[in-house]
């Protein structure tokens, strides 16, 4: 029996991210394990065929020692009763718990994906500096072998990589995020007449931008009124997370009329198509779905110049790019598209066209196939 098992550590993110990949190996016999932990897809990814090994211990953040040790036991207790041909291994946590379980197992190709470099890395608190540390030394303790592959999203990581050496070149794949489905993200038109809406879509954390993203909007509401320009944050809090920003917050920013705050959605494609802006003003990326989605249907983007987000907007083509924790700048860029509706459209085609050519689904789940493939025969075994 040919298996290959997803090690995701949220179902929610399991199925918007890397769905359409798990359905192709399905749709080419592979039996297809997904271990995550459970909240409510379940019964959807049942639905699709898939074996779910719903993880009880594991959590992201990090715990007390013995916590962590029972949460890596259930994992080498999952890859042990499966033992799967590929394992593909999704955020950073995931990556260096379910590699060593891997090794152990013996499991063949093991594929790792790291869709950025995560609050470990984006984080300047002097507290980080020694688990950033040590977290480099696990990585090249586990990384360097035969078996282990590495997925980056985009040139900066691969080159920080590959000068850390954490990687061999040979085994240090650039496929540029989890693709985009061209169907369900259409091209739509913007919503006709005012209010311009500005929207913000991303998990609730500090580091997405969320703070800058406030100031702008308080900026230009001194300029103009709630009939001219509505701003909106959509995404759900994320208590776990050491940058979260409490729901209080969020709720305070509601009250006091700065901001909109619609919660976690999963209508994506309807919540982007009331947009005529879409911004995302983050510390560092990997590859944001939300910016290839939001051009997908048309819209201008504003983001800032860092990595991950220069890979998707392109200066005055589909957008603007600003300085990291710049509201000032950021305020200025969204007060350009506000006032220039021709000039909203015209960028908002010119990003279609962007993902059309270079992220959409499609491209991504063949890379990924041939790195599977490749990774297998390396290994002398069937594909």
């Amino acid at each position: 029996m040919r298996k290959i098992l997803f090690f995701i550590s949220e179902d929610w993110y399991f199925w918007s991210h890397r769905l359409p990949l798990a359905r192709a190996m399905r749709d080419r016999g592979w039996t297809v394990v997904i271990v995550t932990r459970v909240s409510e897809y379940a019964e959807a990814i049942h639905g699709e065929g898939f074996q779910l090994q719903p993880l009880r211990f594991f959590r992201r953040k990090i715990q007390f020692p013995w916590l962590e040790m029972a949460s890596f036991l259930e994992v080498l207790h999952v890859y042990l009763m499966h033992r799967p041909q590929i394992v593909h291994q999704v955020a950073f946590k995931p990556v260096l718990y379910g590699t060593l379980a891997a090794r152990l197992v013996k499991v063949p190709v093991i594929v790792n994906a790291l869709a950025g470099m995560g609050f470990l890395f984006t984080s300047t608190r002097k507290s980080i500096a020694l688990a950033k540390q040590i977290a480099l030394i696990l990585m090249k303790a586990l990384f360097r072998t035969r078996r282990v592959y590495m997925i980056v999203q985009n040139p900066e990581d691969q080159a920080t990589m590959l000068k850390k050496k954490l990687v061999p070149p040979g085994r240090l794949a650039l496929i540029r995020g989890s693709g985009v489905d061209l169907q369900q993200f259409a091209f739509r038109p913007e919503p006709e007449g005012k209010p311009i809406v500005v929207m913000l879509a991303a998990r609730m954390l500090w580091h997405k931008g969320v703070r800058e993203f406030v100031e702008a909007a308080k900026a230009i509401r001194e300029i103009k009124g709630p009939d001219e320009v509505r701003f909106v944050l959509v995404g759900g809090p994320d208590p776990e997370n050491p940058a979260g920003i409490p729901e209080e917050q969020l709720l305070a920013w509601q009250k006091a009329g700065i901001v909109e705050w619609w919660g976690q959605r999963k209508d994506m494609p309807q919540v982007l198509a009331q947009a005529h802006v879409v911004c995302l003003p983050s510390y560092r990326e990997g590859l944001p779905k939300v910016l290839l989605e939001a051009a997908a249907i048309g819209r201008p983007l504003v983001a800032t110049d860092t990595v991950g987000c220069r890979e998707v907007v392109r200066p005055g083509f589909n957008g603007f790019l600003v300085p990291v924790q710049d509201p000032d700048a950021l305020a200025k860029a969204l007060l350009r598209l506000v006032d220039a509706p021709q000039l909203r459209r015209e960028m908002g085609q010119q990003g279609r066209k962007i993902v059309e050519e270079e992220f959409s689904q499609d491209i991504v789940v063949r890379k990924t196939l041939a790195l599977y493939r490749e990774a297998l025969k390396g290994k002398g075994y069937a594909w």
